[in-house]
This record gives structure tokens, C-alpha cells and sequence, in this order.
């Protein structure tokens, strides 16, 4: 049995579709929600079995690992969060790399030499490395418009991804990877008209009107706080919406608040793009928190603990950004 347990988001389900166009396997599927990620403990293994794991960090799912492999399973780790110790094993093939640059779509493309690099170039813009991307792009000697078009596609992609819960979303990460897996390229799936892009346009460029009227809750030189109200349509922005923000205001740190089931807030924080570092270090002080250097979040913050949220957020990026040289 093929297990394919992969994060929701583009980087994630890009991923997949690199490793799955180039070498064809009928397998499980498991995802989730973009903070979903403890996935591996919904897998179950025999011997012989084999498990290719993408975009969810390792440290939050090493123990699942261990249990894995001591079930018997092969698994293949491809991921760029923050790692932990990483067990040693034959049967544990990892490639692992925290860059603030780097996402697991290109690292996938690395792997597979390039085969498939614009689903790469998808995952990258959607990830919001921009930089990256469009070094990437630039070996398949795409146009302007047509390294918009992928850009457009993975902020999409990537949109689908956020939610309270998969009934948040306007369609559930296994359905749409099953869609985008009939093109081989992203331009054939942009480009058909019967294809399910259409609608997450629309949904996406409606929820961010609605986020760009909400005023901020704290705002001083290097941080902004900004807390959306407790809708479907918030739940589903927050992420990209950081995103966003980073790309208006490189210089500050961004944290984009919601409500969650559980009575308290999820928190998306956005390091400055001028210095891509401290978000997985922020976010990890709090119980539920985690992510890579330059996005990363809290899954839940009982609603006392914002304060105290607000002012590490703002004193740990006074800190980085008060030290930068000037140029």
C-alpha cells in the first residue's frame, strides 16, 4: 500500500503533483486543512508499505515517524519546516532544507531535475517567494504575463487552502489536487475553461475586499496586529491576506488574527520580507505554534494570551529591526 500524506496548501498538493506526473502510483491520499499537519497520525502502516510525506514538519510528526517505521513502513520526507532531530533509519529518506527561500515544491523539482518546475514555480509564488519563483521561472524562459498567470494560480491554489475546518474551503485539498493531477502543465489547467479556476478566483478577490476594510488593532513602526472577525470568508483569508500585507509593507511583521472553534484565536505572523527570519521562533513559544523562519503560526491562542502575543510579536521585530544597518 502507497500512503501520500501531503499539507493542503499549493506548496503541498505542487509537490505531489511533481512527484506523481513523473512517476505514476495509484496511493491513499491524506490532507487536511493548511494547519493540519499532524496528518501521520491518521496513517497506519503494514510492511512493506510506503509513505511519501510532504510540506508538514517533521518535529510535529516525529513520533508518528518512529512508529511508522517501526511498523515497518519506507517513507519518503521531503519538507522545509523546522525539523528537529531526524531519526536515523534505512527505511527514512529525508530531504530537508529550513531555508527562509526555499519550499518543498522546489525541492521536489530539485529532486526530480526539473521535470515539471513550473507546478514548482506555482507552489513558490504561492508560498509568497517571490524571489525564488521567479528564479526558478526564469530557466523556462516564460513571458511577464505568463509568470502572472502562475503567480495568480498558486496565491489561489493557496487561499483553498486556509479554514477553521475542510468545510471552510471552497473545495477540499484531495479533490483539488485529483483536478489539477489531469494537466501536466499549470498553463492546460489555467487555460480551460471547464476547469474549477474560475471559482477560486472570485472567492479569493471577494474575501480580500472584505479583509482589506478591517482597521488595524495595533500598529506602530515595525509590526502590524490585525484581527478579522468571526466569518467563513476571514478564516479562509487570514493566510494569503498575510501574505499580501508582507508584499504592501516589506519592512514590517505582520500578524493576521481569527477566531477558531475552540474560543480563542489562530494567528498567521509574516515576517518582514526585508529580513524573512523569526516568525518559527515567535510562533513556537506558544504551545501550539510552529512554521518556518519567514511564515509561520499559532494554531490556538486563548483569547487572555493576545496581549502577551501582541507585545512579543512587537518586541522581538522592534528587536531584529532595530539592529538592521541602514542602507
Amino acid at each position: 500500500m502507497n500512503y501520500d500524506v501531503f499539507n493542503g496548501d499549493a506548496d503541498g498538493i505542487c509537490a505531489l503533483l511533481q512527484l506523481r506526473l513523473a512517476e505514476p502510483k495509484s496511493s491513499v491520499l491524506v490532507t487536511g486543512i493548511k494547519r493540519d499537519i499532524e496528518l501521520l497520525d491518521r496513517v497506519n502502516v503494514k510492511p512493506g508499505d510506503e509513505v511519501t510525506v510532504l510540506d508538514i514538519s517533521l518535529q510535529k510528526n516525529r513520533p508518528h515517524v518512529e512508529r511508522l517505521l517501526r511498523q515497518g513502513a519506507r517513507i519518503f520526507y521531503v519538507d522545509h519546516h523546522l525539523a528537529g532531530d531526524v531519526p536515523e533509519h534505512a527505511a527514512l529518506k529525508t530531504l530537508i532544507d529550513t531555508d527562509a527561500n526555499m519550499c518543498t515544491s522546489l525541492l521536489v523539482d530539485r529532486y526530480l531535475g526539473g521535470q515539471y518546475r513550473s507546478w514548482a514555480v506555482v507552489a513558490a509564488f504561492g508560498d509568497n517567494l517571490n524571489q525564488s519563483a521567479e528564479q526558478a521561472a526564469g530557466t523556462l524562459k516564460l513571458s511577464a504575463p505568463e509568470i502572472s498567470q502562475l503567480k495568480e494560480l498558486g496565491v489561489c491554489i493557496n487561499y483553498n487552502s486556509y479554514g477553521g475546518c475542510i468545510e471552510d474551503l471552497h473545495y477540499p485539498p484531495d479533490q483539488l489536487y485529483k483536478s489539477l493531477l489531469a494537466y501536466k502543465s499549470p498553463f492546460d489547467f489555467i487555460s480551460d475553461q471547464h476547469s474549477i479556476y474560475k471559482e477560486l478566483q472570485a472567492g479569493y478577490y471577494d474575501d480580500l475586499v472584505q479583509a482589506n476594510r478591517i482597521k488595524p488593532e495595533y500598529d506602530n513602526n515595525h509590526v502590524t496586529v490585525i484581527i478579522l472577525p468571526d466569518k467563513i470568508w476571514a478564516r479562509r483569508i487570514n493566510g494569503v491576506y498575510g501574505n499580501e500585507l508582507a508584499n504592501r509593507v516589506p519592512e514590517k511583521a505582520h500578524a493576521i488574527v481569527t477566531h477558531n472553534k475552540r474560543g480563542g484565536y489562530q494567528v498567521s505572523v509574516r515576517a518582514p520580507l526585508i529580513n524573512k527570519t523569526g516568525a518559527d521562533e515567535l510562533c513556537s513559544e506558544f504551545p501550539s505554534g510552529g512554521g518556518r523562519k519567514g511564515a509561520a503560526g499559532i494554531n490556538h491562542l486563548p483569547v487572555e494570551q493576545l496581549p502577551d502575543f501582541i507585545k512579543r510579536f512587537s518586541e522581538k521585530y522592534s528587536q531584529l529591526l532595530g539592529s538592521m544597518p541602514l542602507s
